[in-house]
C-alpha cells in the first residue's frame, strides 16, 4: 500500500502561504490540499477512501508574479524555468512550476485564473478566504471537470458533508456566488448541474459517507434548485438554445492540464 504523505503536503502548504502572506504576496491553496485544510474533521474518511496529495498548487495574481520565483528560491523550491516557459510560449498562460528538491514533488502556481474545462476567474476573490480559495471557488474548481474522476467526486462529496450551503462565503458554500457565475455561462452551468446530478448517485458508492449521504443529497439537490432559479444573462439563453450539439468546454490538454488533484 502507498504511504498517505497527505499531513505533510498540507503543512508545506500552510508554510507557504503563512510565509507569503508575510512577504506582501497573496498565495491561496488550490485542489486537494484546500479540500483536506477546509475539511479538518473529513480527514479520516479521506484517508479511508486512500484520497492522498502529490502535488501542491496555489494561485496569486498577476502583479505579483515577478516577486513569486524569488519568493519560493528563498523557501528552498527549485525554480523549472522550461516548464513555466512553455505554458506560456504554448497557451498563453501565466504559470509558474517549481520543484521540492527533498521529494521531488511539483509546486505550481498559476494566476488570476484557473483556465480549464472552464475558466474561473479569482483575480478578484483571493482576499476573500485565506490560506486556500474559498470553498465555492473550491468547488466550482472540482465541478467544471467534463471528464469528471472519482477524486474530484470524493473531494466535492467532502465539501457537501462538512459545510452548508448559504449566500455566505464564511465557511459556506455561497450559493448566491455559484448560482450567479454560472448564469452567465451555459457551458459552466452545464457541466457543473450534470456533475451534481450524478454526484446524488455516486453518494451510495462511498461506504464511508452512509452516515451522511441523506445530509449531502439534500444539500446538492438545495443548490441545483438555487442554481436552476437564478435569472440567466442573454448571452446564456442563447447559447442553451444549440445545447451540447456544440462543443461547450475545453479539452484538459488544450490547457496543459489544470492544478493537480
Amino acid at each position: 500500500m502507498a504511504v498517505n504523505h497527505s499531513d505533510e503536503f498540507v503543512a508545506a502548504a500552510l508554510k507557504v502561504a503563512e510565509a507569503g502572506r508575510g512577504a506582501g504576496i497573496p498565495l491561496r491553496v488550490l485542489g486537494a490540499c484546500a479540500i483536506r485544510i477546509h475539511s479538518p474533521s473529513s480527514k479520516p474518511l479521506l484517508d479511508q477512501m486512500s484520497r492522498s496529495i502529490s502535488d501542491l498548487d496555489f494561485i496569486s495574481t498577476g502583479k505579483y508574479e515577478s516577486k513569486v520565483t524569488p519568493f519560493f528560491t528563498q523557501l528552498g523550491y527549485k525554480p523549472d524555468s522550461e516548464a513555466s516557459k512553455y505554458y506560456a510560449h504554448m497557451y498563453g498562460m501565466l504559470r509558474d512550476r517549481f520543484k521540492d528538491p527533498n521529494t521531488n514533488a511539483t509546486l505550481d502556481v498559476f494566476y488570476d485564473k484557473l483556465e480549464m474545462c472552464h475558466t474561473i476567474d479569482l483575480s478578484k476573490r483571493l482576499e476573500v478566504d485565506f490560506p486556500t480559495i474559498s470553498l465555492s471557488d473550491l468547488f466550482l474548481e472540482k465541478t467544471q471537470i467534463v471528464k469528471i474522476n472519482k477524486k474530484d467526486i470524493q473531494d466535492t462529496l467532502v465539501l457537501f458533508r462538512e459545510h452548508p450551503v448559504s449566500e455566505s462565503d464564511q465557511d459556506s458554500l455561497n450559493s448566491k456566488y455559484i448560482s450567479h457565475v454560472l448564469s452567465e455561462d451555459w457551458g459552466f452551468y452545464y457541466t457543473v448541474t450534470t456533475n451534481l446530478r450524478n454526484m446524488t448517485e455516486h453518494v451510495r458508492t462511498f461506504p464511508v459517507l452512509s452516515d451522511s449521504a441523506d445530509a449531502i443529497r439534500k444539500k446538492i439537490d438545495q443548490l441545483l434548485q438555487i442554481i436552476e432559479a437564478e435569472p440567466k444573462s442573454f448571452k446564456w439563453r442563447m447559447r442553451a438554445r444549440v445545447g451540447p450539439r456544440q462543443k461547450w468546454y475545453k479539452d484538459v490538454d488544450e490547457v496543459s492540464m489544470g492544478p493537480a488533484v
